[in-house]
């Protein structure tokens, strides 16, 4: 009898545990993500965040790493620009947001060596969503244009 109690513990747990990442994980890649371009004071907060947090690698004007499409000789890749000649608006917000939070290798599920922290153990959701914020306010009107669509694409 004692056994069986023990057991119908073990089995309870183990299922609560199992449900709390289940509705952790849903909650998780389920977010819906949108970008503020027209609040200055989130857009102020997020240049400022950018600059203690991004700058060093990303740069102070966004331009990213020399050579950023070419590996490094640890085959790493340099830090790509957020201004419009990187790819960064080519990601739907929510992308952005889910890989700056937990990190590339969380967000795809696989290994893929970088450089990039995960950031949701130093920022918290609003001041990422405040950086990606900035990043976006500096793009052109027709980049903005272009990633709009994105986001609206990747929401159906």
């Amino acid at each position: 009898m004692y056994l069986k109690n023990k057991f119908f513990i073990f089995l309870s747990l183990a299922m609560l545990l199992a449900l709390y990442f289940l509705i952790t994980y849903s909650n998780k890649s389920n977010a819906s993500i949108n970008l503020n371009t027209t609040d200055n004071s989130v857009i102020v907060n997020g240049k400022k965040i950018y600059a203690n947090n991004c700058a060093s690698c990303h740069g102070v004007n966004l331009e990213g790493q020399k050579n950023w499409m070419s590996r490094l000789p640890d085959g790493l890749m340099p830090a790509p620009p957020h201004d419009e000649t990187g790819h960064t608006w080519h990601h739907p917000d929510r992308y952005l947001f889910m890989v700056t939070k937990y990190g590339i290798e969380e967000f795809i599920g696989e290994k893929y060596p970088n450089n990039m922290p995960a950031y949701k153990d130093i920022l918290s959701d609003e001041e990422i969503i405040a950086v990606l914020s900035y990043i976006k306010s500096t793009w052109p009107t027709k980049i903005k244009e272009i990633h709009n669509n994105i986001n609206s694409r990747s929401k159906r």
